[in-house]
């Protein structure tokens, strides 16, 4: 599998322009080491610091030499960013951030020129310093955005380190070991007893169990058998099997999942695109703000004196705070999502937890553990035993990693039942599924199915089974039920915890189930759930998403990420717990990689706190351009007081490490 080498990552500078990562590390540490200089040499706003050491006039000529080169190529990315802005006439961070360089870099050298050519008096204030400090800052934040990415993927990138280097490739009957990454779709391989799987694939013999809990985070192993899929990275047990690969290298499900991780990190969230809107207000505000104060000072002064006011106003308009603002934060909650189990794909999920009504919630799997144990079997038809009942039923199920079916299979294996191979198997939507053992065609249906085909069954060991919480499927030939099994599962101990905080936040619990309503009662009242819809088709469950929607209500759907892809995408939110890799790759907002119901809780204070510090560092990075603009105009002139320079440069440097810290104070309990 390929790795995502930092070197190697693009970031998004601004309608469309891309810079490579590499490059963009490479102007940070270049622009900063030639920034020590200028520092050293040229004034903060006409401020002369204790430690600088100023010659004239070498120093302001030495100074202006490395500030072009700063200028030109620190600056060059903002440029193209603002060119591309300006192309798409929404003018946002880099055009503000180009202006202000620009006219910085423009005034500075007229100033050089004027002190030292013309020697113009009084001297005119150069600003090489605030002009580097600002590339400077600018490229940290696009720099911290970017390695964000590398940090959110960096859990996944450690599972792509648990494959192993080398394969038994099977050629005309023979294996023969070679390296992972010669594998190409459809060559088939032997996985032996203990081994790590090599890529992603379908069994096309033998029978085993699988250890997935470095995909899904659940321990339990999983039964696998002919047309079974496998994912590369889990473990095999105690079975040999061949595969043929249906993924590998950039195809596999590992590859997928950090491109899905790199796609949402690049995609701007609602909060990032606020801090554009406002760059691109304070753009306009700034340039009407400078025009307006050269012509009142042109009218009250002198050119000097208003060209000297205009250029300071469009300088203190360069976004120092705002351009980190939003991504310290990213970086910061992205680190904390990934040590707790978090995938977070739609960073504009997090900012929709503020609006939400209801959580729409899968049962199995997800507040349930999805870990089923036959409770009981019988007979039903007197031709039949309910031994045979158990049998057709494991003949019919083998091969499935459904947790019904691994109940089934489990319960056929500890009583040492001969299990015949069915064939003709396939699933029957919203019912069950259907295949014929030993030339006889069967059928395992829900209670509701037959309900609806009015076929006759025991419906009084029906109801006391799923009262006491159990899920019965019922095995049927010829429209003739032939018996049942029963089946028990047992809720996650974390999902009270779960519903009990979606309360506290005024979030309607509602569990959704193609259970029977019986056993979903049971689970329901123990975990304080009042709402709840059973005998459900996975097509029911997206309705009852639109159904919620309608009134204007915002919906987080929590399933399992196999039959649930559709509501999971029609919701505002939605979450796969313990999820597929299908769902993972295109139904899921964010995926719960450990299974564990409590981290649906850490999700919605993550995002609680990411946007409520996305927002108090707009307001920050913001509300000191808002405050300093007009008092560099001079619009408190007539009591006698500009901003001086000095004082801009210091509130500038101030908000930026305010918004530093407030990032950095960003934590959930663990």
């Amino acid at each position: 599998m390929s790795k995502m080498d930092m070197s190697d990552m693009d970031m998004d500078m601004g309608g469309g322009q891309m810079m490579h990562m590499g490059n963009l590390k490479r102007k940070f540490w270049v622009s900063l080491i030639l920034t020590l200089p200028i520092i050293l040499m040229s004034p903060m706003m006409g401020m002369k610091l204790p430690f600088q050491l100023i010659f004239h006039p070498w120093s302001d000529y030495l100074v202006a030499v490395i500030g072009t080169i700063v200028f030109i190529y620190g600056g060059q990315p903002f440029f193209s960013g603002a060119k591309a802005e300006l192309a798409n006439k929404k003018p946002a961070m880099m055009t503000l951030i180009a202006m202000g360089i620009g006219v910085a870099f423009v005034y500075s050298i007229y100033a050089v020129i004027a002190n030292n050519v013309l020697n113009v008096t009084p001297q005119v204030t150069d600003f090489f310093w605030e002009l580097s400090t600002l590339i400077d800052i600018m490229l940290l934040g696009h720099w911290i955005e970017m390695d964000t990415v590398m940090n959110a993927g960096s859990a996944v990138d450690n599972l792509a380190k648990l494959l192993p280097s080398s394969a038994h490739k099977v050629v005309n009957g023979e294996t023969k070991d070679v390296d992972v990454s010669e594998l190409v779709e459809e060559d088939h391989i032997q996985v032996r007893a203990g081994e790590k799987i090599p890529a992603d694939g379908v069994i096309v013999s033998g029978n085993t169990s699988v250890n997935e809990s470095m995909v899904t985070g659940e321990a339990r192993l999983v039964e696998k058998g002919p047309d079974g899929k496998v994912v590369g990275g889990s473990v095999n047990g105690e079975g040999t099997f061949e595969m043929r690969v249906t993924g590998t290298g950039e195809t596999g499900y590992l590859a997928q999942v950090m491109k899905l991780v790199t796609d949402a990190q690049a995609a701007k969230s609602e909060q990032e695109n606020m801090a554009d809107r406002v760059a691109g207000l304070l753009f306009y505000a700034a340039l009407t703000v400078a025009i307006v104060a050269f012509i009142v000072w042109m009218l009250v002064g002198n050119l000097a004196l208003a060209l000297s006011i205009a250029v300071t106003v469009l300088v203190i308009a360069c976004p120092h705070a705002l351009g980190l603002a939003v991504p310290l934060v990213v970086a910061r909650s992205t680190a904390i999502a990934a040590s707790h189990g978090l995938l977070i794909r739609n960073r504009d999920s997090m900012e929709q937890v503020k609006k939400l009504n209801y959580a729409l919630m899968d049962k199995t799997g997800t507040l349930t553990a999805g870990n089923f144990k036959v409770a009981e079997y019988q007979n039903l038809d007197a031709n039949y035993q309910a031994e045979d009942v158990l049998t057709i039923m494991a003949s019919l199920e083998n091969g499935s990693s459904h947790p019904l079916a691994v109940g089934i299979l489990k319960a056929a294996k500890a009583q040492s039942l001969t299990v015949p191979e069915a064939t003709d198997g396939h699933q029957i939507t919203g019912v069950g599924l259907s295949g014929t053992v030993n030339g006889q065609t069967y059928e395992i249906v829900s209670a509701a199915y037959l309900d609806k085909q009015k076929l006759a069954y025991d419906v009084a060991a029906f109801n006391r089974l799923a009262s006491a919480g159990n899920s019965v499927s019922f095995l049927v030939q010829d429209q003739q039920v032939l018996g049942y099994v029963a089946q028990g599962d047992q809720i996650k101990p974390e999902s009270k915890n779960l519903i009990d905080s979606l309360k506290a936040q005024k979030i309607t619990p509602v569990m959704l189930t193609g259970d029977n309503e019986k056993s979903a009662q049971v689970v329901a009242k123990q975990l304080g759930i009042t709402e709840v819809h059973a005998s459900l088709l996975p097509e029911d469950k997206a309705k009852l998403v639109k159904q919620y929607q309608s009134d204007g209500s915002h919906v987080m759907m929590i399933g399992d990420g196999v039959n649930d892809a559709p509501s999971l995408a029609s919701a505002e939110i939605g979450v796969a717990i313990g999820s597929g890799t299908d769902v993972a790759i295109d139904s899921a907002d964010v995926v719960l990689v450990k299974s564990n119901p409590n981290d649906v809780v850490e999700f919605l204070e993550l995002a609680r706190q990411t946007t409520r510090k996305m927002t108090q560092n707009l307001w920050w990075g913001a509300g000191y351009n808002v405050i300093t603009i007009p008092l560099a105009a001079g619009v408190l002139a007539p009591i006698g007081f500009i901003l001086n320079p000095m004082v801009g440069a210091a509130v500038m440097a101030l908000s930026t490490v305010v918004v530093a810290i407030n990032a950095m104070t960003l934590h959930i309990k663990d």
